[in-house]
């Protein structure tokens, strides 16, 4: 037991776990919506788009929140303009803002002296010198982000279902998809100081694609998914301690972090492969089909 808390009594590995777990739980919640509505390659396309914004903020020494979240902002609302004409694919709006912001933010950091060192922290983070004010800012925005999901929880999942059927009932569903992106954004904005612009989205996509194969519920899915978040975020705070001190063998927390995401899905996944063949095997075929009763067809028919 000491090898697995023994790392987390020195302060900054505290403050490190600490911000691991809320976006272990923030990212796992709101990865749920992002998966169901599949917005994986958006999602990755807003954590590029803030970077030009955290880039200005790190060379003028004002705060990287701020800037992340006005370049996030504009990102996303040009990003719901841009896919509302049906002339522009969405693939392609979202090429022209990743390659054009990001080629922004490379060019402000170039002209810093210490642009390498500047590059690498900001695109891969450093989840070990977080301070108590990122917690709270953290901390802050998922409980604005938790509450905003919860308030239009029925909207978005009709929308991530039945998007004309939303239409129908006289639901904006470009405010809704306005609304989805810049809470995305606002989970970026959080976690870009601990794992980075590239990193983040792992946070939000692996741990609810990996809940999505287990969960039989979007409830459930959102239960795994956070767990997920924060036992990987545990995992991979405590594999880099021990390989850094035990073994000299320097890990990046925020990048052991989400390998340990990506085991954890690779274990669902072939999990998930299993159990269905187990099931195929009990299902008894008859004339080379399987007999389904008809309870069991109407209430796949009624769950669909």
């Amino acid at each position: 037991m000491d090898l697995l808390i023994e790392p987390f009594r020195s302060g900054y590995m505290q403050r490190a776990l600490i911000e691991a777990v809320l976006l272990g739980i923030f990212g796992g919640i709101l990865g749920v919506y992002v998966v169901l509505r599949h917005l994986a390659f958006i999602s990755d396309a807003l954590t590029h788009t803030v970077f030009p914004g955290i880039a200005v903020a790190f060379l003028l020494d004002a705060s990287l929140y701020l800037g992340a979240f006005v370049a996030g902002a504009l990102s996303a609302v040009l990003l719901t303009v841009l896919t509302r004409n049906r002339r522009v694919h969405d693939d392609a709006a979202l090429a022209v803002l990743l390659t054009a912001f990001f080629s922004v933010g490379v060019v402000v950091v170039s002209r810093s002296e210490s642009f390498s060192a500047d590059l690498t922290a900001l695109l891969f983070g450093r989840i070990l010198a977080v301070s108590v004010g990122d917690i709270v800012q953290t901390a802050l925005t998922m409980v604005v982000v938790l509450a905003v999901l919860a308030v239009l929880h029925k909207e978005l999942i009709l929308r991530a279902f039945a998007p004309e059927s939303a239409r129908a009932m006289g639901y904006r569903v470009d405010v809704l998809d306005l609304v989805l992106n810049l809470l995305i954004t606002l989970f970026v904005v959080a976690a870009v100081k601990a794992v980075g612009t590239v990193l983040v989205v792992a946070m939000v996509v692996t741990p609810a694609a990996a809940a999505q194969l287990w969960g039989r519920s979007i409830r459930s899915m959102m239960v795994i998914s956070a767990a997920i978040g924060v036992v990987a975020g545990w995992l991979g705070l405590l594999v880099s301690y021990r390989a850094s001190v035990d073994h000299d063998v320097r890990l990046a927390a925020g990048a052991t972090i989400v390998l340990v995401i990506t085991v954890v899905f690779a274990l669902a996944f072939a999990g998930s492969k299993v159990r269905d063949r187990l099931a195929a095997r009990r299902s008894p075929p008859v004339g080379g089909e399987v007999l389904v009763s008809p309870t069991t067809a109407a209430t796949g028919a009624g769950e669909s």
